[in-house]
């Protein structure tokens, strides 16, 4: 692995490599989000599938495969390098859009979105670790909140896309997925041919002295689940945020045609909640300034009273609104629940730490789908939005009351000291 002959950090010291991986972002967005329209409706109406729980069981599939994947690929990119990951990532997801062209049964769906939950996990970790290394401490929260900001900009436009390709030609399939397979083979070529390694920034940004510079990764695992309370407190609201999201990708799209509207309508609903985490780009650098625990808090409870308010309105406009009201709050939470393990994480394991993070964040896929689609099916579909709500403020609650704040400039949180390996390893004081 070669050396940068400059180790200036900063978006516009680097702005040629960060566009790039935002770029790429946007295409990782654009690949989950071409699924968000049109399968479920797909699964329904093309397959025959009756079950809301087995239509969720493509995003179980995706939320555990993706979780699990999130918690290596932090590692991977410290260990191998975050360009080898992300070539990886983008090579599983090739086989996809032939996959839902061709998929005789739903379960050739469920198993596709394994490939999906690879690709994702590796591609949008690469990409993140990545724009971190090259803008710096200083700018961290305005880089999270750069690529979020256009990775869910690009789930937004990829579910527009698709819904409105299929809604012209009146078919869930072939057409809506040629976008799809465009999009893959255009990132994989980038990948390979365009991207530089960046893991070296972070390693040159690290102090080898410190206590915190080796901590193992079974240590990782366990400060950044349970043993710190400030980053516990993250890790079980990015997990129960993504129920959100889940519910935007399972339930909103058949609620939303059983009331009546057609599939390009839907689209468009469901499109203008995830274009609202556009904004992060503006809550990421607000959170530089104000600290992450105040968009945090917000957030939660605004995306919670959307969801809430999908049930309580009627019509197109009304629930383009509350989308748009939800999408708003989780464009405040999102970015800045995962600068959390960023700030409290030492260089040479911030990779793997937020990989922790995702790993407890993404499962919320799994975790969200089981339970809004068993909520569909045995109560009925409103009940699942009753649900996701009620978890969300309950969340919040959890939020207010454990997490610190972790912004290096005025932040209130100290992490722990770790157990030392031996009794000769001491703690060195500044």
């Amino acid at each position: 692995m070669s050396e940068p002959t400059d180790l200036k950090r900063g978006i516009r010291e680097h702005l040629g490599q960060f566009s790039l991986h935002v770029l790429l972002v946007f295409a990782t967005g654009l690949t989950i989000g071409s699924e968000r329209t049109v399968v479920p409706v797909l699964g329904e109406e093309v397959l025959g599938v009756e079950s809301f729980l087995v239509i969720g069981s493509f995003v179980v599939s995706f939320g555990f495969v993706k979780s699990l994947l999130n918690l290596y690929a932090g590692k991977w990119g410290e260990e191998y390098g975050r360009k080898p990951v992300l070539i990886l990532g983008w090579a599983t997801a090739l086989p996809l859009p032939i996959i839902l062209i061709f998929a005789p049964s739903w379960g050739w769906i469920t198993l596709g979105n394994i490939l999906l939950g690879i690709n994702q996990a590796l591609t949008w970790s690469m990409a993140i670790n990545a724009k971190i290394d090259l803008a710096g401490p200083d700018q961290r929260g305005l880089a999270v909140g750069i690529d979020e900001a256009f990775g869910y900009t690009g789930v937004a436009v990829g579910a527009w896309v698709t819904g409105l390709i299929a809604g012209q030609t009146q078919s869930y399939r072939p057409e809506p997925f040629y976008f799809l397979a465009a999009v893959v083979l255009l990132a994989f070529l980038i990948s390979i041919f365009l991207i530089k390694e960046t893991v070296q920034y972070a390693q040159a940004e690290s102090d080898g002295d410190h206590y915190d510079a080796d901590l193992p990764f079974t240590e990782v695992l366990k400060r950044a689940t349970y043993g710190d309370r400030t980053l516990f407190a993250a890790a079980q609201a990015g997990h129960v945020e993504n129920f959100v999201d889940t519910l935007f990708w399972i339930a909103v799209p058949l609620y939303l045609t059983s009331q009546g509207l057609d599939i390009t309508a839907v689209g468009i609903v469901v499109g203008v909640h995830t274009a609202m985490y556009f904004l992060q780009i503006v809550t990421g650098g607000l959170a530089d300034q104000i600290g992450r625990r105040p968009p945090v808090l917000v957030g939660m409870f605004l995306a919670g009273g959307g969801v809430l308010g999908m049930v309580f309105v009627e019509g197109y406009f009304s629930w383009t609104i509350v989308a748009a009201t939800s999408g708003l709050g989780m464009a405040l939470l999102y970015p800045n629940l995962m600068t959390v393990p960023s700030d409290a994480a030492h260089p040479t394991w911030r990779s793997a730490g937020m990989g922790v993070y995702r790993m407890w964040r993404d499962a919320g896929y799994a975790v969200g789908a089981i339970l809004i689609g068993l909520t569909m099916e045995i109560v009925h579909t409103e009940a699942a939005f009753y649900l996701t709500s009620i978890l969300m403020f309950t969340s919040g609650t959890i939020v207010y009351a454990w997490m610190e704040e972790t912004h290096p400039d005025f932040g209130t949180h100290e992490p722990p000291v770790p157990t030392p390996k031996s009794p000769t390893r001491t703690v060195l004081e500044d």
